[in-house]
């Protein structure tokens, strides 16, 4: 009688989906939280209550695993924005409603913002290396592109901006201020996360990126 072990049999699609996502979100967190040099996989393991082996069997490594947390926190956001339907708004409003979207987007998920900045002490070498992520983010910058020009057509916005920077702005008026708001409250000496700092900060912004698109 053979005594040849037996390979394993393959996990059947459901439950492979549903311990992939488990293993994607407990290492979200756990990114989130300790960053890529500080994150373990015992722990990864143990929040989504799965085998350590089975996370190596779906992710390779911790920097393979790391890159598919990054994809999709991209993955979400992308998504969430076509929900938007910013095409079928009028340019100004459209761009304002980005603006505050962005804005309310990393106050609700702040482990986007912590896993960027794991991402950019390592240089962005993970993200250099996807393919997805030019994919995902291409039709936002196309969907941009459109408003500007519809608003440049229509005599309201100045010609000449370019997408990726207009973005690029939107998201860093948000993002320095949310992923500095410990230091910066210690240095001014206000409490920059109270609702009314919150609402006036969203003001300022939406007037200050309307402000620079709008003609004169």
């Amino acid at each position: 009688m053979s005594t040849a072990k037996k390979k394993p049999a393959e996990p059947r699609s459901r439950d492979a989906d549903r311990s992939q996502l488990a293993i994607l979100l407990a290492a979200r967190d756990e990114f989130a939280q300790h960053g890529l040099g500080g994150a373990r996989m015992d722990r990864i393991a143990e929040r989504a209550a799965l085998n350590k082996r089975l996370i190596y069997y779906y992710f390779t490594s911790k920097d393979e695993l790391f890159l598919a947390v990054l994809e999709q926190a991209y993955a979400d956001i992308r998504a969430a924005e076509t929900q938007l339907h910013l095409r079928d708004m009028a340019p100004a409003q459209a761009i304002r409603r980005l603006t505050e979207f962005t804005w309310d987007y990393y106050i609700a998920h702040p482990e986007f913002l912590t896993l960027l900045n794991s991402e950019n002490l390592h240089q962005g070498r993970h993200l250099a290396m996807s393919g997805r992520v030019q994919e995902m983010n291409s039709p936002l910058v196309q969907t941009l592109a459109e408003i500007l020009e519809r608003g440049r057509a229509d005599g309201l916005f100045r010609g000449g901006i370019d997408p990726v920077q207009l973005y690029v702005s939107i998201a860093g008026l948000s993002y320095f201020y949310l992923s500095n708001n410990s230091t910066l409250s210690a240095i001014f000496g206000r409490d920059l996360m109270g609702p009314k700092a919150l609402n006036e900060r969203l003001s300022h912004m939406c007037d200050v990126i309307l402000g620079y698109v709008l003609r004169n």
